[in-house]
């Protein structure tokens, strides 16, 4: 009867066993990698709120990594900014507590990580107070925290709604940190180290960096496989057996940020998916490389005689203009002088100063053989190519403009001629025309071959990259800051690397009033229909957001090959076709956005010639750049800096992984 009764129990206990393991949710033995989520601000992925709470211990010493910075550069500032304990962050560095870590330098900072009450993820809460008006959650989340946080999950723990931030108000910042799960702790795991992935990271690198940790143990607690690809700018978890120690010998260098106009990664085709090492941004010999080339690009360009039989395009169909302005850089007509006497007396200190006989022989009088477009003329100087534009109207204040400006992705002005009246300037000389001419060849009329070749994705991404490089220059850069204010396809030109370079600056201004924005009024509004922002078209506003909406028209224009006017999709009201920046609107929102956005990208672009969750991340971005409230608009450094990611995921593509790259679109789409 015992035994009988021991039996009973014994079988219920397994059915019941059977039945926990059966229908208990399973704990995850790892974490998953953001997978670039964090740039997706407007969807709560679960990624990118935070590290899920599974492990036993909901809380634990936890261990983060930081770049010093010239603003958080010493174990109290690191230690104010991440609410880290300075005393601690010394010790582990081997620094004193008043030391100056050099710019760049991989910090370790020790703190304590917990799953508090009510909350899912693991965090490690900072605290930080705005001190712009230009902040916003992403920049704050990317810029200031490094990618330690997520615009998500900032904007998910914090009360403030994401248009209506203020200077001084506090925010709370949950930083990304994890504790072991029970299977870490049984392999020997003790600690999670979030680390900072920077150019020319793989997973072996990183594991050597802290004393040579095992790439498996590294792929399962990321819920990575060796054919995953890692970005730049984003966390991974690092599991160690014992308190960390980076191995400086090992250790990746990351390369220094890019200097103003030159490229973040390098114009090249992807690595083999194959390689069990992921994506690799650029190595420092590269960044040298590449500089010591640019350099000599940019001293020998003038040198080198121009390509024979070049296209020397017509006179092309122009769409519907409020104001129209030519492809290289103009003024509308004015009656007056050329050039203030001024305005002479400034450009001569630093501008070559024409003889209009050295034109007329440069440019073959003129001839209608040498017209590129307009009173743009090809023309040659001892060799040097270079373009002669005809100018009518006081142009002192643009030439003043481009003689203070030095960017590789800005059109260069060499020099001029005043002569009976008109001022003829000088540029540098772009082989390849304007991206207007490549995009848009069926309502071109041209002479030569040029463009009967589609742009590839490569190239498409690398000039929206170039345009943002170009205008993030003008505004954070120059001294004073400029807008544009006439940012089109026509406008940007192509050189004989196909790299960007961002033309006319006749209706450029200087950016006033920066604490309050830079908001300014005026009552003649000029430009392009299709590449105005709403508010300065209704209202005459100028601010920095002007040239945001302009460069995501012009992003849309590279994804479908479509014109911002005329080209951009159904016919409404009549005969006028719709706006592309009010297309991409419909092709974002409701049902079946894959084969919407598919529809929407150009069709020279087919099958598997471009990826489609990459292409979705740009058409996103680019929908964020037009959006109608000019608050809710990126501000252009936020627009590079998700261009350069883009732009360094694209480098690494390869078509043949686009099936299962597509496939983060298609799940919840």
């Amino acid at each position: 009867m015992a035994m009988a009764y021991h039996h009973i129990t014994t079988s219920i206990f397994f059915s019941l066993l059977l039945f926990l393991l059966l229908h208990l949710p399973a704990l995850p033995a790892q974490q998953t990698y953001v997978n670039n989520k964090q740039l997706d601000c407007e969807h709560n992925h679960t990624t990118a709120l935070g590290y899920l709470c599974n492990g036993p211990s909901t809380s634990c010493a936890s261990y983060l990594t930081f770049r010093s910075t010239p603003t958080y550069n010493s174990p109290a500032t690191i230690g104010y900014l991440l609410a880290a304990d300075p005393s601690a962050i010394a010790l582990i560095n081997n620094v004193s507590d008043v030391s100056a870590f050099p710019s760049d330098t991989l910090v370790l900072v020790p703190l304590n990580c917990s799953c508090s009450s009510g909350r899912r993820f693991y965090q490690h809460n900072a605290s930080y107070s705005l001190k712009t008006t230009t902040e916003t959650y992403f920049s704050v989340a990317n810029n200031t925290y490094q990618g330690l946080s997520t615009c998500q999950s900032l904007i998910s723990q914090n009360p403030y709604n994401y248009r209506q931030l203020s200077v001084g108000m506090q925010l709370t910042v949950p930083l990304r940190c994890a504790c072991p799960t029970s299977n870490q702790t049984a392999a020997g795991v003790k600690y999670l180290l979030t680390y900072l992935i920077t150019w020319n990271d793989d997973v072996t690198s990183i594991g050597n960096t802290f004393g040579g940790v095992n790439n498996r143990s590294i792929f399962d607690a990321n819920e990575l496989s060796t054919s995953n690809i890692i970005f730049p700018f984003t966390p991974i978890l690092v599991p160690l057996e014992s308190e960390p120690a980076i191995s400086r010998t090992n250790a990746t260098v990351p390369s220094p940020p890019p200097p103003p106009g030159l490229p973040a990664v390098p114009d090249a085709g992807g690595s083999s998916a194959s390689k069990k090492w992921v994506f690799v941004g650029v190595g420092v010999g590269a960044a040298c490389l590449l500089l010591v080339l640019l350099s000599g690009f940019l001293f020998c360009f003038f040198r080198r005689s121009r390509k024979q039989g070049g296209p020397s395009p017509a006179g092309p169909r122009r769409p519907k203009k409020i104001a129209e302005s030519a492809d290289y850089t103009a003024l509308p007509e004015a009656n007056a002088s050329s050039v203030s006497s001024e305005g002479v007396k400034y450009a001569i200190e630093s501008l070559t100063v024409y003889k209009f006989e050295d034109l007329q022989e440069a440019t073959g009088f003129f001839g209608e053989a040498n017209r590129i477009s307009g009173s743009v003329y090809r023309s040659s100087f001892k060799g040097d190519a270079a373009a002669v534009k005809m100018m009518k109207g006081d142009i002192s204040s643009e030439i003043n403009i481009l003689k203070q400006i030095n960017h590789s992705n800005i059109i260069r002005l060499s020099g001029f001629c005043v002569h009976q009246g008109n001022t003829y300037l000088v540029y540098e000389y772009a082989e390849n025309g304007s991206l207007s001419d490549w995009l848009h060849p069926l309502t071109k009329r041209y002479q030569g071959s040029f463009m009967s070749t589609a742009l590839t994705w490569k190239q498409r991404v690398q000039i929206a990259y170039d345009v943002a490089d170009a205008l993030n220059y003008l505004h954070t850069y120059c001294n004073p800051p400029y807008i544009h204010k006439n940012l089109k396809s026509s406008n940007v030109l192509l050189d004989g690397n196909m790299k960007a370079k961002v033309a006319n600056f006749g209706l450029a201004r200087t950016l006033d009033n920066q604490d309050q924005g830079g908001l300014q009024l005026t009552r003649h509004v000029m430009g392009t229909y299709g590449y105005m922002a709403p508010e300065y078209m209704e209202n005459g506003l100028i601010t920095p957001k002007l040239d945001v909406f302009a460069l995501g028209v012009v992003m849309l224009e590279l994804l479908s090959g479509k014109e911002a006017a005329g080209g951009g999709g159904e016919k409404k009201d009549g005969n006028d076709e719709e706006l592309l920046f009010a297309t991409i609107v419909r092709v974002l929102t409701g049902e079946n956005v894959r084969e919407k956005l598919r529809e929407f990208i150009d069709p020279r672009l087919r099958g598997n010639e471009y990826p489609l969750d990459l292409a979705y991340s740009m058409t996103q971005l680019a929908r964020n750049c037009v959006a109608h409230d000019l608050n809710s608009r990126p501000t252009m450094s936020e627009v590079f800096m998700t261009l350069s990611k883009i732009l360094s995921s694209t480098v690494d593509w390869d078509p043949s992984d686009e099936l299962e790259h597509s496939r983060s679109l298609s799940r919840g789409r």
